[in-house]
């Protein structure tokens, strides 16, 4: 075991303290600027055995929101997972850099409770690429791979890979008549 990984261990059990009615674990390990944000007494954190989480990660539950990590779940430098609901993510799972994951969204259209909360549930096994992006109400089967870059919604079938196809499109911009001449 190496200083960095024995300090994520640590941090990840100063954390457990603070928020000690919150997070039910056994051991984790938060790397340098990674934080758990609890904001509501009634939201709850589980975490797995050997769940790995590197640096600048931000994992915040509020409202009555519960998030529950697997067992041996890595998630890489600069991921973000918001929770106000429910958001379940399975064992052995791994998520690369740059990934958001939010069990809501926001209603801007009335006053009063502006969020609209949905689930997100991840299978065991899967691999998430590089900077996606899961909205709520989103399943993802067991052994999938979502395609980085992705923008996931909707149900992701087990044993699938998911990808988000984009086309390029390029339009000529023409210059007006006047300016033609002028040229």
């Amino acid at each position: 075991m190496n200083i960095s990984h024995a300090w994520g261990i640590l941090r990840a059990l100063f954390y457990k303290l603070i928020y000690l009615r919150n997070i039910q674990s056994t051991i984790f390990s938060l790397q340098s600027n990674s934080r758990l944000e609890v904001y509501n007494k009634e939201a709850k954190i589980k975490i797995g055995k050997f769940v790995y989480v590197r640096k600048n990660a931000s994992l915040r539950v509020d409202l009555k929101g519960e998030l529950s990590i697997g067992d041996k779940v890595f998630l890489n430098d600069n991921c973000n997972i918001n929770c106000v609901n429910k958001i379940t993510i399975g064992e052995k799972t791994k998520i690369a850099s740059g990934v958001s994951i939010n069990d809501h969204d926001h209603n801007f259209k009335t006053e009063g409770n502006h969020l609209l909360v949905g689930e997100v549930h991840i299978g065991k096994n899967v691999w998430i690429g590089s900077n996606v992006v899961i909205l709520k109400d989103t399943f993802i089967g067991d052994h999938s791979v979502i395609a980085a870059g992705s923008v996931v919604k909707g149900h992701v079938p087990e044993n699938t890979v998911f990808i988000n196809k984009r086309e390029n499109e390029y339009k000529n911009i023409l210059k007006p008549t006047g300016m033609r001449d002028a040229l």
